[in-house]
């Protein structure tokens, strides 16, 4: 790199100095298990999202497996999932015994395509998993309108989703349920852990049972209760999937600002798409009047008009070629996600082929995402800016 070359990542967290110091009151408290910095972060959680029942756990993906298990999946069913995404949104289903159906997704949004969920239907469907990727919501009300239809569960996958609407309501309150990541790729983080949000209060309770090894009481509740000393009932086979209070700190003190991350977000990918509108070659992020986005992540495609079946390769090896020189020019690119059936495992357990998923396979191939996180400067921003238009 020259001397006038800069170094972007693709994210890089963020924090202040109060939230960098809030993980020392747990650990000066000797607190440090899931307590009462968790249940705050919990609180501002349904507090900023309208969520009703709030569970924080370790990961997005054991959140979605909690919550799978508290819905009752069980071997020989099928889950609908969309074609691409994060790979732990069906290997939670797998995990279960259960069976992914994938569903090709509309290469505007990047989200299942709402469509094609019908025709996937079987006597053995019992879920539909949408995802909100990179910040947009699913079509949340085709999607719950089929699945009422069919007498379907709806688990969100809204592990990008933390600020993303749908006609004004927060994701993660449309399904049965709907988990969030705390990674720290995401808005929020927490270095790895995930929030669990849902209205039914049944399905809270046992989902509350299940992280803590399927006791009826967490610690903190006993501890503070009338006989510490005595040990809490176990109803399940529970796991141990509970964030810790070290998390929980850090989680709780940047919900103070959680408004103003998400509107700097916004403000970033507002200039992107003012900057990249004439650049027939990248599509930039699809916005909706009926969608408020969340900008997880600055997910591109890479000339869209042109995409075929016969010439994908030559265009995912223009765009790699791209890459390479935004990667010369200090600017970290990756492609936006994966096409679940092109992935090792699912191509070979169901002997799939790319073309099965035509749009999936597309954007595995020639989606870009660009840097963007709050905390990212004004020269970072123009230097992106620049270089994008440049080469």
């Amino acid at each position: 790199m020259s001397e006038n070359t800069k170094s972007i990542p693709i994210t890089r967290t963020s924090l202040l100095p109060n939230e960098i110091e809030s993980v020392l009151e747990p650990l000066e408290s000797g607190w440090l298990v899931q307590g009462p910095q968790v249940k705050s972060f919990e609180d501002k959680w349904g507090a900023f999202t309208g969520s009703s029942f709030n569970l924080a756990v370790t990961s997005c993906t054991t959140g979605m497996h909690l919550a799978l298990a508290g819905l009752g999946l069980k071997p020989g069913d099928e889950v609908i999932v969309p074609a691409f995404t994060w790979i732990s949104t069906a290997n939670v289903v797998e995990h279960l015994g259960a069976k992914p159906v994938f569903c090709d997704i509309n290469l505007s949004t990047f989200n299942i395509d709402v469509s094609l969920i019908d025709n996937l239907i079987t006597q053995r469907t019992v879920g539909i998993m949408p995802v909100h990727l990179f910040g947009l919501a699913a079509d949340m009300d085709p999607i719950m309108r089929i699945a009422k239809k069919h007498q379907l569960w709806v688990l969100e996958d809204a592990a990008c989703g933390f600020g993303a609407t749908y006609k004004g309501q927060h994701v993660g309150c449309f399904g049965d349920a709907g988990v969030f990541s705390f990674h720290p790729r995401k808005a929020i983080t927490t270095g790895e852990g995930g929030m669990v949000t849902t209205a039914n209060e049944s399905l809270s309770i046992k989902i509350k049972q299940l992280r803590d090894h399927g006791a009826v009481l967490s610690d903190l509740q006993r501890h503070l209760g009338p006989k510490p000393y005595l040990l809490a009932d176990h109803i399940h086979a529970g796991y141990n999937q509970r964030m810790t209070d070290i998390q929980g700190a850090l989680g709780n003190t940047q919900m103070d600002r959680a408004a103003n991350i998400i509107s700097e977000r916004k403000c970033i990918a507002t200039r992107f798409d003012d900057a990249f509108s004439r650049l027939d070659w990248l599509t930039t992020p699809f916005t909706g009047d009926k969608y408020g986005h969340g900008y997880q992540s600055y997910p591109c495609l890479f000339q869209s008009d042109d995409i075929s079946l016969a010439n994908i390769s030559e265009i995912n090896h223009a765009r790699n070629n791209w890459m390479e020189s935004l990667q010369k020019r200090g600017i970290s690119t990756r492609p936006a996600t994966h096409a679940l059936h092109m992935l090792s495992f699912y191509k070979n357990k169901y002997t799939l082929r790319p073309e099965d998923y035509p749009n999936a396979y597309f954007a595995n191939h020639c989606s870009i995402s660009l840097p963007l996180f709050h905390g990212m400067t004004e020269e970072e921003q123009i230097y992106v800016i620049n270089n994008v238009v440049e080469i």
